[in-house]
């Protein structure tokens, strides 16, 4: 194999390291965030863990964070939190999450 090869080789096994990472970073950001709003409605801890699901879920829907945003947005919206309070507390939990893995 050339140094070249195995520069491709290190270099595609440092790519899927860090997505694995990241993928995982965001779903423990994902699980605060459904932890965070199931304190706000009040919900049990089996409505909690199916709140927390759901938000996990939402993350598949499309590449980033906005399909998170979204849904936690909608599902807050009797609950007077703004936009920008959701964001920074994504925000905050995702340097959490990160702080986890490091």
């Amino acid at each position: 194999m050339s140094t070249f090869d195995e520069r491709e080789k290190s270099f595609e096994k440092k790519f899927a390291h860090d997505e694995e990472l990241q993928f995982k970073i965001s779903a423990r950001r994902n699980k605060y965030i459904g932890e965070w709003a199931s304190k706000i409605f009040g919900y049990n801890p089996d409505q909690e863990k199916e709140y927390i699901q759901s938000v996990i879920k939402a993350d598949f829907t499309e590449a980033g964070d906005e399909d998170v945003f979204r849904k936690v947005k909608a599902d807050l919206k009797d609950h007077n939190i703004s936009d920008e309070e959701i964001r920074k507390k994504m925000d905050e939990l995702n340097e959490k999450a990160k702080s986890e893995f490091k």
